[in-house]
């Protein structure tokens, strides 16, 4: 446990030295370089070395596959969700929310904590489970958005020719994607990473050493809590986190799964961030409605709330991966992840109850002064 303790003190200390450069940073440019970098260079690196470290089986079919049954049980539950926190299903907030929920952008908010505390073989479980969900963020949401535009629009039609294949395309030419094609490919003609010249490989180690730190970092640097809608925002996520625990607990009994660390796994890559690929469907719409001169007010999406959204999704998520870990095999019980799951879900009316009780007494107050 101490050793554990030491890792998240490490961890943590990135990302305060994030938050220290901040003012470093003070463009969205500067950002979204670093996230590039991750997400192009250290994400696929740390991905390839740990899927040639893995011996080609047929069941790791199976991640991808329960990863994409978590997308559909999220996305499903949005309306029941919805109306349990009094959100209107049809409204702006509404649709933003059940493009948001479902999707998981695990590489920025558990890999970097996968690596590091269950090691290069979970990673690569990982990195397989999310085939699965980044084909649901890409595809299934893209229609998901467009049938909502269409809805809200009262429109006959959209000319969208091409866009199914421009997302297959972004799909495959991802560089995370094209690592794994490869590294498959190569494990299946048993080329292992011992195989591959002093160079190639030499390269992928110290550039996939770049990933923890880079992504702590920008943690720092690129969370952004801002006030207004974020009872809700917190509302919503801790009862995600809450049944998505309760998810990983049925996953778990259902396969039997009996390893700390494979039950460890199947609790934290559900719990990762939102993604950004709903947030870039959603963007495009905006664009199109803002071009056709439609009212803020009447627009399919609330742009403004998404990004609050993911501003807070990231380092929530990131917490509460970083904590499960950190307790060593504490989590690794149904008992205890039942009682866990549990416990957010209640926790979870706690902010917008609180909200209503700080409203009341401000009412209260202003009637007595007015007396």
């Amino acid at each position: 446990m101490a050793v554990a303790l030491q890792k998240t003190f490490i961890l943590l200390l990135l990302i305060v030295i994030g938050l220290a450069l901040r003012s470093k940073f003070k463009s969205k440019t500067e950002l979204n370089g670093i996230k590039e970098m991750i997400l192009s260079v250290a994400l696929p690196s740390t991905v390839f070395v740990a899927l040639m470290g893995v011996k080609i089986d047929s069941t790791l079919i199976i991640y991808p596959l329960i990863t994409l049954a978590f997308n559909f049980f999220i996305y499903l539950s949005m309306p029941y969700i919805l109306t349990l926190f009094k959100i209107e299903t049809d409204s702006s907030i509404g649709r933003t929310l059940t493009m948001l929920m479902p999707s998981l952008a695990p590489g920025l908010s558990s890999f970097p904590f996968i690596h590091e505390f269950l090691g290069k073989e979970s990673l690569a479980k990982a990195a397989m489970a999310d085939v699965g969900n980044k084909f649901f963020a890409l595809n299934f949401l893209y229609f998901v958005a467009m049938n909502m535009y269409l809805k809200n629009n009262k429109a006959n039609e959209v000319k969208e020719e091409g866009k199914i294949k421009s997302l297959l395309l972004s799909l495959v030419k991802e560089p995370i994607n094209i690592v794994m094609l490869l590294a498959i490919a190569f494990l299946s003609f048993g080329i292992s990473f011992d195989d591959l010249p002093p160079v190639v490989s030499e390269i992928f180690n110290r550039t996939s050493a770049l990933m923890t730190p880079m992504v702590l970092i920008y943690i720092g640097l690129a969370v952004q809590l801002k006030e207004g809608k974020i009872r809700l925002v917190s509302s919503i996520l801790l009862f995600r986190a809450g049944i998505t625990i309760l998810f990983s607990v049925l996953i778990i009994t259902v396969f039997q799964i009996s390893s700390p660390t494979l039950v460890l796994l199947a609790v934290v890559v559900p719990l990762s961030s939102c993604s950004f690929w709903p947030f870039a469907h959603m963007s495009a719409i905006a664009l199109k409605e803002e071009n056709s001169h439609i009212p803020k007010e009447k627009r399919t999406f609330n742009i403004e709330f998404a990004v609050l959204v993911l501003a807070f999704s990231l380092p929530f998520s990131t917490i509460l991966v970083m904590g499960i870990l950190t307790a060593g095999t504490f989590f690794a019980h149904t008992e205890t992840l039942l009682m866990t799951g549990l416990g957010l879900i209640a926790i979870s009316f706690v902010p917008r109850y609180l909200g209503k009780a700080i409203v009341r007494v401000s009412k209260t107050q202003v009637e007595k002064i007015e007396a």
